[in-house]
């Protein structure tokens, strides 16, 4: 067994869907809101392409390594950047995961923000690397600070910035981001940006993040995909061979026929998506609204998929509190422990429920009448 991957800590995900098989009802349907799931299915014209590619022999074959040319293509005019910079990976995880084996030796140290995405330090953890924490604090809305940063930089081979952030919607200002671009050229270090809900900013448009940066994205969330695992990867030309060694020893090619609808999809659902964005700014706006009518469960970060929220029970992990709320009231939520976060906070994803859901939602939490039972220690793990 490899210790290094026995060593590494379980996804939080499971363990939470598995407490809320337990929940007999008493409180109503079950609300799901532990995993970032969009809340609307894909585009009937997307779908339909979906399964004429799958039909057609061509997409049964192997494809290029980095990718179907079309989808290349199309992503790299997306972001306006050279074709030859952009690889397609199954997902955004295997995104990160052969940018990480591409480019940081091993027993090198990654630059990880807290609450950090729990994949990102899972990764770290099974090939080496330490994960070292950037703490960030709820008065500063998560914001990263790059001055706090310098001071850590020791040994550090990567930063890893993830805007709009997961767990906790912070959005990071461009400045934040350039300073961050600025220090990792000072020191010689890789600066990887994660994009995943990027389309969902609430003003719009992404602004272009700084030429050094190695930038992750997921067609998961803006198309509504997630079961077709389709992610990309851009970076400087001269590292494509490079990560193409590692992509080789994982999947070959990424799935064909998801990559021919997506090409089709960049510029022809552009519509649908925005109205899309504009739908999660509305959940957003409406999660604001209701949980301010029960001011225990403070929201104290919001933006893009995500509500991170204070629970009102000093001195009991968020680990026993969630599952309390799974089991007892059928709600399915996140621990912040679980991203590397305080016992206090809990992540709520907002996809997955429209308005209505979210009030539903406050409702069964303001039904809460009594602490869950305390049996973790506070930065427990799960178990």
């Amino acid at each position: 067994m490899n210790p290094l991957v026995e060593d590494t800590g379980s996804p939080p995900i499971p363990a939470v869907q598995g407490w809320g098989r337990g929940y007999q009802g008493a409180r109503g349907p079950l609300i799901d809101l532990c995993q970032a799931v969009p809340g609307y299915p894909p585009h009937p014209e997307l779908l339909a392409r979906f399964g004429q590619a799958a039909a057609n022999p061509l997409y049964a074959k192997y494809g290029f390594i980095p990718g179907d040319t079309a989808l290349r293509e199309a992503y790299a005019a997306e972001i306006d950047v050279a074709p030859a910079r952009v690889v397609i990976t199954a997902g955004c995880n295997q995104a990160f995961f052969a940018a990480m084996l591409t480019l940081v030796p091993r027993g090198a140290a990654v630059l990880l923000p807290v609450p950090w995405y729990y994949n990102h330090k899972m990764t770290c953890d099974m090939l080496g690397l330490e994960a070292r924490p950037l703490p960030t604090e709820a008065a500063n809305g998560f914001i990263p600070d790059p001055e706090i940063a310098a001071g850590l930089m020791d040994g550090v081979a990567a930063i890893v910035l993830v805007t709009p952030n997961n767990p906790t919607g912070a959005i990071y200002p461009a400045a934040t981001v350039k300073a961050f671009a600025a220090l990792c050229q000072k020191h010689g270090a890789a600066l990887l940006l994660d994009e995943t809900y990027r389309d969902f900013l609430p003003d719009g448009p992404f602004e272009a993040p700084p030429e050094n940066a190695i930038r992750l994205y997921s067609f998961a969330k803006a198309y509504a995909v997630p079961g077709h695992r389709i992610g990309a990867l851009t970076l400087p030309e001269t590292l494509v061979p490079q990560v193409a060694k590692v992509l080789d020893c994982m999947h070959i090619c990424p799935q064909r026929p998801a990559q021919v609808a997506l090409a089709w999809a960049i510029d022809g659902l552009r519509d649908w998506r925005e109205a899309n964005r504009r739908e999660m700014a509305s959940r957003v706006a409406g999660a604001r609204q209701a949980f301010g009518a029960n001011p225990a469960w403070r929201i104290e970060s919001l933006g893009a998929y995500f509500a991170y929220i204070r629970h009102p029970y000093p001195g009991i992990s968020a680990w026993d509190v969630t599952e309390h709320l799974a089991r007892e009231h059928g709600v399915l939520l996140l621990p912040a422990p679980a991203f590397g976060g305080s016992a206090d906070h809990l992540r709520v994803s907002l996809a997955n429920v429209d308005a209505a859901g979210t009030e539903r939602l406050v409702a069964r939490l303001a039904d809460v009448t009594h602490p869950p039972k305390s049996g973790r220690q506070l930065l427990g793990t799960v178990t």
